[in-house]
């Protein structure tokens, strides 16, 4: 467990004062404490910021309020069980603002603080209907395949963006498409034979030094085999933090769900991320026709690093080197 300092949003001093300390560095906030994520990223200084703003905000995963149901209400409903630090976008929205003011030339002007969503999966813990139309049609969106679909369907963005897909030795700048500026990129990694992507990552890749390469913020709600994350490395890309649950979740006799703290470790270890933080391990009130097949095994990092680290050490003559941070509803870390 690492003791790094854990930020807070109701902490509004605090989260300036590490937003704004120099060397700038991303800040990574938990929004509730499933798998929604606020992802600050700082302007390099090549490159010139609207007025007023120091960071580029990503919202990743979003769904605030109300339930989530898949396929249909009957089949499977969820609610949050911890109620996620902010309410609305539009009080996300007032924070951020809040966060930029405070610098003596704060001056932001546009209607939103968000500048991009990304959604991993099609699925409404994910991809939350009620919680994206808070934003303003003008938010850049990228998904994956299916959920690009979907959201094009609901006629309310004016731009989504399929997610690219990382290929073998693909130079990282070949992702910065659509509106991204030139040191910002957003692709996936995804595991082959995997169809509906379920089992895959995206990631959000960042030049803040302007020397080319890239650092890089992985997020694996469900998990991703540890192989496939190889080829980030070989794009050019650091891996700085990985977010993978800690959580075996599955479909009784069916279906694995959420992969779970072993293959994070492995995942890990093959990345060679600095940070490990836990994500989408909030055990949710559920109802439905699916919710009594769900199985749900709950590792901790400690059962899982005795389990694996020394055969890890046998096979590879080491173990990983990263701290492991848990963060609740409203907690969050700079990433140094």
């Amino acid at each position: 467990m690492t003791s790094a300092q854990h930020i807070h949003v109701k902490d509004l001093d605090d989260w300036a004062n590490r937003l704004h300390a120099q060397p700038r560095r991303p800040l990574l906030i938990h929004l509730n404490a499933d798998t929604t994520w606020l992802v600050q990223i700082p302007y390099p200084s090549s490159a010139v910021p609207p007025s007023g703003r120091t960071h580029y905000n990503v919202l990743l995963d979003p769904w605030l309020q109300g339930p989530q149901s898949d396929v249909a209400s009957w089949f499977s409903t969820q609610w949050h069980v911890v109620p996620p630090s902010v309410a609305t976008i539009a009080e996300l929205n007032v924070i951020l603002r809040d966060l930029e003011a405070r610098r003596a030339d704060g001056n932001f002007t546009g209607d939103s603080m968000i500048d991009l969503v990304a959604i991993s999966h099609e699925f409404t813990d994910h991809c939350h209907r009620a919680t994206l139309e808070e934003l303003p049609q003008t938010t850049p969106i990228f998904a994956t395949d299916v959920a690009a679909d979907l959201i094009r369907g609901w006629a309310h963005f004016d731009t989504v963006v399929t997610t690219p897909a990382l290929g073998d030795g693909v130079d990282w700048k070949r992702l910065t498409v659509g509106s991204l500026p030139p040191w910002l990129a957003i692709g996936r990694v995804t595991t082959p034979g995997n169809a509906l992507y379920y089992h895959s990552a995206v990631f959000i890749a960042f030049d803040l030094a302007g020397q080319g390469a890239a650092e890089a913020i992985i997020y694996s709600p469900h998990g991703i085999e540890s192989k496939d994350l190889l080829a980030l490395s070989a794009s050019g890309v650091s891996a700085l933090a990985l977010l993978h649950g800690l959580h075996d979740v599955s479909i009784w006799m069916t279906k694995q769900l959420n992969l779970g703290a072993l293959n994070g470790l492995r995942a890990v270890s093959a990345c060679g991320a600095k940070y490990w933080i836990a994500t989408h391990d909030e055990v949710k009130t559920g109802g439905g026709l699916i919710a009594p097949f769900l199985r749900r095994v709950q590792y901790s990092v400690k059962e899982a690093v005795a389990h694996q680290e020394k055969q890890m050490r046998q096979q590879e003559g080491k173990a990983p080197d990263y701290e492991f941070v848990e963060l609740g509803a409203g907690d969050g870390l700079r990433l140094d």
